[in-house]
């Protein structure tokens, strides 16, 4: 690959990067910002969406959409089955009902965080704070990866089984993505 070749895919990653955190922005936690609406389950129609960015100075492509929708590593985004709507498949701080129905979870389920929360989470468990769940994975590595974002990466190891077993309830993404309510202190473990 030549330099060029090099520099034009450096630009495009950076792009996606870019475009995909602003569709995060305005997705999950300001869809004011641009003046779109989401319903109650977090949908906009894409051509407003595509539309408003555009009159903010964010002009986004329906290729370069499809593009970011389809070849995102965490799938952040989902269409709706007939390609008019889009919403951010999990991770709003704004008031959304994903509709996903309580599911059974694996055994053990994992979170990334950072060494400084630790102390804090050992003391009262992992909280939503201002999103709807917290977030866990079935993955280990995707948990390293998510606590490395916020500093020295931990991560908890969640009984996930035995919080269920005691009423706690469950829901699974579209993108993977575990979600509950809380997760008390007597269900994690650092895992080593």
């Amino acid at each position: 690959m030549g330099e060029n070749e090099k520099i034009n895919e450096m630009n495009s990653k950076s792009q996606l990067t870019s475009v995909s955190k602003f569709l995060s922005l305005v997705l999950r936690h300001e869809p004011h910002r641009i003046g779109i609406t989401l319903d109650e389950a977090g949908w906009t129609l894409v051509d407003e969406l595509l539309l408003k960015a555009a009159a903010v100075g964010r002009p986004i492509s329906r290729d370069l959409l499809d593009e970011i929708v389809a070849g995102s590593d965490k799938q952040r985004f989902a269409f709706s089955e007939d390609g008019l709507c889009i919403r951010s498949n999990q991770g709003h701080s704004i008031e959304i009902d994903l509709d996903l129905p309580t599911v059974e979870p694996p055994d053990v389920l994992f979170h990334g965080t950072a060494l400084r929360f630790i102390e804090s989470i050992l003391k009262s468990g992992l909280e939503r704070r201002e999103r709807h769940h917290v977030h866990l994975t079935q993955d280990r590595q995707t948990a390293a990866a998510v606590g490395q974002r916020y500093g020295q990466p931990v991560i908890l190891r969640i009984d996930a089984r035995a919080m269920s077993a005691r009423g706690h309830q469950f829901r699974c993404s579209a993108n993977s993505v575990w979600l509950t309510d809380a997760v008390p202190v007597e269900f994690i473990q650092v895992d080593p």
